[in-house]
């Protein structure tokens, strides 16, 4: 984490549970539903080639084009960029069904699983800095509910897991996913840092966490592929 984030605030300031700048507070909210917003296109597009298999070479094509626009869109021009983010959430969500069902055979309706999980995770954040501006009950309570929210996603989805086996490496799923839930508090107290030397490029900071999660569900799946061919060579 040292490596990543180069910045001079430290733990203490992370730990602190005092109010957040209006500023940096309203820097924060953008993010924070700027990146909601993409989490639920991604999701849709992913929901859409579950029951319509809308992903194609089309989306996945679409999903270049619109973030090579948006990459060389102007930042004064914040409402084309989150337009185009969204076309390129949804389109890339669309197509992320057809890698992980060629590269590692799971199920369109396990990825679509774990999108919710993180859309709600990402929700909690964004519910919990409209309702207080306390560090505490925006990290640490959004944190746990969201975890809280996530876990409880895995329960329902067990009722369709035959084995034991499978459920134990499920739940090592889904602590990947709260790891990320982790990692994305410590982003937050990157952008308050950024925040207190002007405006924040909010589109910029949510493409840099959106295009963290795939690679977050593409290990996932990973795990979740390993898990069979263990049960499989042990049958």
């Amino acid at each position: 984490m040292k490596a990543y984030f180069k910045r001079n605030w430290k733990r203490e300031d992370l730990m602190n549970s005092g109010e957040i700048t209006l500023h940096a507070h309203k820097s924060l909210k953008k993010v924070y539903l700027t990146l909601f917003c993409a989490m639920l296109s991604f999701t849709f597009g992913s929901f859409l080639h579950l029951i319509w298999e809308a992903g194609g070479l089309f989306t996945v094509l679409s999903s270049v084009a619109f973030s090579l626009w948006l990459y060389f869109t102007p930042p004064w021009r914040a409402k084309n960029r989150v337009i185009l983010l969204m076309f390129a959430a949804y389109s890339f969500g669309a197509s992320i069904g057809l890698f992980t069902k060629y590269l590692f055979e799971i199920e369109q309706g396990l990825l679509v699983s774990l999108l919710a999980g993180s859309t709600i995770g990402i929700g909690t954040f964004w519910f919990g800095a409209m309702m207080t501006r306390k560090r505490s009950e925006i990290y640490i309570g959004c944190l746990l509910y969201s975890c809280v929210l996530m876990f409880s996603s895995f329960v329902v989805n067990a009722f369709d897991i035959l084995d034991s086996h499978t459920a134990h490496w499920m739940i090592k799923v889904y602590t990947l996913l709260t790891l990320f839930m982790g990692y994305y508090v410590l982003y937050s107290q990157d952008i308050l840092y950024n925040a207190r030397y002007g405006d924040i490029n909010f589109v910029n900071c949510t493409f840099t966490v959106f295009f963290r999660l795939p690679a977050i569900v593409v290990h996932a799946a990973r795990v979740y592929l390993g898990a069979k061919i263990q049960q499989h060579r042990q049958n």
